[in-house]
């Protein structure tokens, strides 16, 4: 999927120019992947006029935590960061759904493998992104060969950069196959999430999906899934080991985070899942999720922050056009 390009980028304390945010070649997150990374969600209410942060608070706690676990310690506090991330919003003049993607790294031009003596930076950049791949009409995975890493090799609770090098293989396998998505396997053998989003599988009127110790990341679209099933759908979600073969024989699966927003999977491995096509309990939950992401439920409406101060009202016909102005 091809991604617009920003026109600006916060960077070295300020936001500036996207040509202006480079770094050099000798930088050391470049040469050894230590840096980590934190992806937030913004939504467009058109009826309220308003763009959204989805659980702002959320990520950049996670994104802190990922840090830590690099020897990371920012200076900014989550207000400070949160309030650069509002500016760039507001500088960019997003007026449609989107992505922020905040980067932690090691900005030293200094070789050598470490993650002592080496000071933080960070950068955050902004676009528009509607939907992820095929994820409204359902997606088709492929279990695979490559195992999830685990926490004794790199910790898995961390968006740590060098790690996606995992995620690539594993993608890029099940791409070149004919598949949508991987969904990887732990040490043990069971299932532990597509590499980019959480696992839930719905076997008669249960969810399940695996444990937050299991080797899988923590996400705040897994929490926010767990939350609209318990209290909006009545229904039960059970946190345990799943087993390969549970997957072929669900009634109904999906997965979630932040970029596959929440999307049904309706095959795997040529299996279909339930009908094969995306399931009534699932497509429930990702009406409640992008109701909840707008902030359309007033219940959870702390969870979304507004980005401008006063009314930005653009019909459909203006943010289309933005859209193409933006492509060109």
């Amino acid at each position: 999927m091809k991604m617009p390009q920003p026109q600006f980028a916060f960077f070295d304390g300020q936001v500036v120019s996207y040509g202006e945010a480079r770094l050099g070649v000798m930088t050391h997150a470049f040469h050894y992947g230590t840096s980590v990374l934190g992806g937030i969600r913004a939504y467009w209410n058109n009826e309220e006029g308003q763009l959204f942060l989805f659980r702002p608070g959320d990520h950049l706690k996670r994104l802190r935590a990922s840090a830590k676990l690099l020897g990371m310690e920012l200076e900014l506090t989550e207000e400070e960061l949160l309030r650069h991330i509002l500016e760039l919003l507001r500088t960019e003049k997003l007026y449609e759904d989107c992505y922020i993607r905040a980067i932690v790294y090691y900005g030293d031009e200094s070789l050598g493998v470490r993650l002592h003596d080496l000071t933080p930076s960070l950068a955050i950049i902004a676009f528009p992104y509607g939907h992820y791949g095929k994820t409204e009409t359902g997606v088709h995975v492929t279990v695979s060969s490559w195992q999830r890493l685990d926490d004794t090799t790199i910790p898995y609770r961390a968006r740590i950069a060098a790690a996606f090098v995992n995620v690539a293989f594993a993608r890029t396998q099940a791409q070149r196959a004919g598949f949508d998505e991987p969904v990887m396997l732990d040490s043990s053998g069971r299932i532990s999430e597509n590499p980019l989003a959480n696992l839930f599988l719905l076997r008669g009127e249960t969810f399940v999906t695996p444990p937050a110790n299991d080797p899988l990341l923590e996400g705040v679209t897994r929490r926010t899934a767990i939350t609209l099933i318990r209290e909006e759908m009545g229904m039960p979600v059970v946190e345990r080991p799943i087993e390969r073969s549970e997957i072929y024989l669900s009634d109904e699966a999906l997965i979630c985070g932040t970029g596959i927003q929440v999307s049904a999977v309706t095959c795997a491995d040529h299996i279909p899942i339930g009908p094969g096509t995306p399931g009534r309990k699932t497509s429930r939950l990702r009406e409640l999720y992008f109701a909840v992401a707008r902030r359309s439920l007033p219940k959870y409406s702390d969870w979304s922050l507004p980005v401008y101060e006063s009314r930005k009202y653009l019909e459909r016909p203006a943010i289309d056009q933005r859209r193409t102005n933006r492509e060109l």
